[in-house]
């Protein structure tokens, strides 16, 4: 019988995708997936660095696994991903049950790594610094999201250049790198083909890609630059340096088959009016912008490190709502910075006010060893200080949220089906071009992957409810396959 793995994510859509090449690596040699830890013959946990309480978490499924492999000797266990980067030979001394040890550099190593383990009968460890070849350079770049099959995760980029100080992701994940614009376009290509209808494009600093390849560039004439940076930049008389992420936007849309196209994360501070131009003449991307604020404090955001002031911020932001009407905007929020008073706290209270975000992602600041911001104990806030501004904050994003989800209410909305919904296996969830959550019922057979139009009936501030009215089914291949069902 073949040997079962099983895999667990800790982290972003980054670490998630990242999961998957290690999956695929796996099946390829030879093992089935199983979702039953206890089923398992090879653990992988996947590990990120960013969320708060990172190292408890991982230490804590460790400390599990050491009774499951008290109970099995024949297991074995890997720990990979952005926390492996940073902690290296740690990890071993702290759980020396654990048989492989690998970083963001080279996911694509997990099952030789295994296979060397038990070959040696000890535990091995493998952390390179960098990117050893063109293939380990992008370890991410694998399309896939299993649980939808109309849909697929893209990496444009691995690294980040940045330098904020509450962030350990350059120190885990490198410095950016790009991939080549025409690997990408034929990914897509070959994605659509197979029926996809929605890509995500990810990256650390999606609106900065390939800024490193146009700048490669200058100095290599006898490079191919309509692969490497596209035809757009490749036709410009002075092939400026500069970011390529609008003409990506462009050609993935434009990709026969491809009907929404999303993105994440933009950094507010490259929000270029050429990428804005871009998401609002491109019918395939989504109305729909993640935005990370993380303070509107600008005291705050110096020393973060962010390069923006809240002004310039929100100027952006109106610049985007104005070129792209019904513009769904997200963020992410930190509470409690090192140093934060209550008048920079009630600053980010007025932007988050006047941003009218649709929804947020709240974090309470929880120190990265590596980090600046880390570095900065006496300035730490009191926990019952941070705790009581959460809840402050909690209240301004939802007001928000549910103002924007009724102002739908009555709307007929472009619903993409993604299956049941996870709480009630009677009802169909979906999501909108906004990416907003809809629940709804249907009598007519409905599978993953139709387009749905939705009649929005009821709000929450984190979904919506609606009555189906009709239905196109999904075809392989097709810009779009009508098939309209009336439903009483």
């Amino acid at each position: 019988m073949a040997k079962k793995f099983f895999v667990r994510t800790f982290g972003c859509q980054m670490n998630e995708h990242d999961s998957e090449r290690i999956a695929a690596e796996l099946g390829a040699d030879g093992m089935e997936r199983t979702e039953v830890l206890e089923d398992a013959d090879v653990v992988v946990l996947n590990t990120c660095c960013i969320r708060e309480n990172a190292d408890n978490k991982l230490y804590g499924n460790l400390g599990h696994l050491k009774a499951l492999r008290d109970r099995r000797p024949d297991l074995q266990i890997a720990v990979g991903g952005c926390l492996a980067q940073k902690d290296r030979s740690l990890i071993l001394e702290r759980a020396p049950h654990v048989d492989a040890v690998f970083g963001t550099h080279n996911v694509g190593r997990a099952a030789a790594l295994l296979r060397e383990a038990r070959a040696r009968g000890e535990s091995v460890v493998e952390i390179l610094d960098g990117p050893s070849g063109d293939e380990a350079a992008f370890p991410s770049a694998m399309a896939v999201r299993p649980e939808l099959s109309h849909a697929a995760w893209v990496t444009i980029q691995v690294g980040c250049d940045n330098s904020c100080a509450f962030c350990i992701v350059p120190s885990v994940r490198g410095p950016e790198q790009s991939r080549p614009f025409g690997d990408l376009l034929g990914e897509v290509e070959a994605l659509a083909a197979s029926g996809t209808v929605e890509v995500t494009l990810l990256g650390q600093n999606v609106n900065s890609y390939g800024r490193d390849l146009t700048l490669s560039l200058r100095d290599r004439p006898e490079a191919d630059a309509v692969h490497l940076a596209g035809p757009a930049w490749a036709g410009e008389v002075d092939r400026r340096t500069r970011p390529l992420f609008g003409d990506l936007l462009r050609a993935v849309g434009s990709v026969r088959g491809i009907q929404r196209v999303r993105f994440t994360s933009p950094h507010p501070k490259d929000l270029r009016p050429e990428t804005i131009a871009a998401m609002a003449e491109t019918e395939a991307v989504c109305e729909q912008l993640h935005l990370p604020l993380q303070s509107g404090s600008d005291r705050v955001l110096a020393a973060m490190r962010r390069g923006y002031r809240a002004e310039r911020y929100l100027e952006r932001l109106a610049a985007a709502r104005s070129a792209i009407p019904d513009l769904a905007v997200t963020t992410d929020l930190i509470v409690g910075f090192p140093g934060e008073t209550e008048a920079d706290f009630e600053a980010t209270l007025e932007v988050v006010a006047e941003a009218r975000y649709d929804s947020a992602y709240t974090f309470i600041f929880s120190p990265r060893p590596g980090t600046r911001a880390a570095e900065l104990t006496e300035q730490f806030v009191p926990a019952e200080v941070v705790a009581e501004r959460f809840e402050r904050l909690k209240v301004v994003v939802e007001r928000s949220a549910l103002a924007a989800h009724q102002a739908r209410v009555g709307r007929l909305e472009e619903v993409l089906v993604e299956g049941p919904s996870k709480k009630d296996a009677g009802v169909l969830a979906g999501r909108t071009r906004q990416g907003k959550l809809v629940h709804f019922g249907a009598d007519e057979p409905v599978v993953e992957g139709d387009f749905a139009q939705v009649r929005i009936t009821r709000a929450a501030p984190h979904h919506l409810s609606g009555t189906l009215e009709s239905l196109e089914h999904r075809a392989r291949g097709a810009r779009r396959a009508s098939i309209p069902l009336s439903v009483g």
